[in-house]
Parts: C-alpha cells; sequence; structure tokens
C-alpha cells in the first residue's frame, strides 16, 4: 500500500518522465489494467492506481510509457507492446526507480517482482539485475534515459 509520503514521491518521479497518476476507489475496476485485479493501468499519459495496487506493477506500467517511442504513446491504452528487449529495459528501469523512492530500494521492488511472478534466466530479479542485465542498461543508455554511468536521465526516450 502507498502511504502519503510515497504517493507524494511516486507523483513527483512520474510527472518528471511526463505521466501523471489518478486514483480509483478501492474495489473500482482499473482504467487501461492488462492483468485487471489490483494491477496498475495505462491509458495514455495517466497511469491509474487503487490504494491496493502493488508499487512494482506502478512502476512496472510506468516504465512502460517512458521506455514506448512517441507512436505507441499515442494510441496507448491498457496493451503497452514492445518487444523483449524492451520489457527488459522497462524491469531494468523499475528497479532503478526504487532507489528514487523514500523506503522502498531496489531490492523491494526486487523482492515484490518475484513475488508477483516474474521470471529471469538466473532464477530471480536480483541475480539478474545484478549479473545478466547489460542488454536492458545499454538499451536504456541507447535512448537517453541513462548516462554513460548508468544514473538515471529525466524525460522519455529520445530515440
Amino acid at each position: 500500500m502507498l502511504d502519503d509520503t510515497l504517493r507524494t514521491a511516486l507523483a513527483a518521479l512520474l510527472a518528471s518522465y511526463g505521466l501523471t497518476i489518478r486514483y480509483v476507489s478501492e474495489g473500482e475496476v482499473i482504467p487501461g489494467s492488462y492483468w485487471g485485479d489490483s494491477e496498475a493501468g495505462l491509458v495514455g499519459s495517466t497511469i491509474f492506481l487503487r490504494p491496493d495496487t502493488p508499487l512494482h506493477s506502478a512502476l512496472h506500467e510506468a516504465a512502460h510509457f517512458v521506455c514506448m517511442d512517441e507512436s505507441r504513446r499515442r494510441c496507448l491504452d491498457r496493451d503497452a507492446g514492445g518487444d523483449v528487449f524492451e520489457e527488459n529495459a522497462v524491469c531494468y528501469l523499475q528497479i532503478l526507480w526504487g532507489d528514487v523512492l523514500p523506503e522502498v530500494g531496489a531490492e523491494t521492488v526486487m523482492t515484490d517482482m518475484d513475488e508477483w511472478g516474474y521470471t529471469f534466466r538466473l532464477g530471480s530479479s536480483a541475480r539478474w539485475f545484478r549479473e545478466d542485465a547489460e542488454d536492458a542498461r545499454r538499451w536504456l543508455q541507447s535512448r537517453g534515459l541513462l548516462d554513460d554511468n548508468g544514473a538515471l536521465q529525466r524525460g522519455q526516450r529520445v530515440a
């Protein structure tokens, strides 16, 4: 659950990438949710969350928006699409964002990803992130989302 401090920090983080958050009431259907239930929804530049939406879901869907090109962003409604390389970049970015958010951290995001059911060749998101994610890092760098040292660059992809 997102407390007020985390909601504020998440809103600021996502706004720096051109996203807005809309909260729906508990029990309401989340617009634009690909998976349904409590999972985040994405329509255009708006991410929809409910009080029970897991943080990793919010970060994942937001990262899809940031990583996709402008033509896909313009018609975005529920299905972010993309290929395996972009999906890996999305996972990498959501982990990095965990360290930006107060009292969250990358480790928490990776644990949540594993519990939800993300699968990685090395058996866990942490091992993938530390040992096998060079392609995702390069993908993000080539699109201006990370600098040459791997630090976050705010804004949407540039290439």
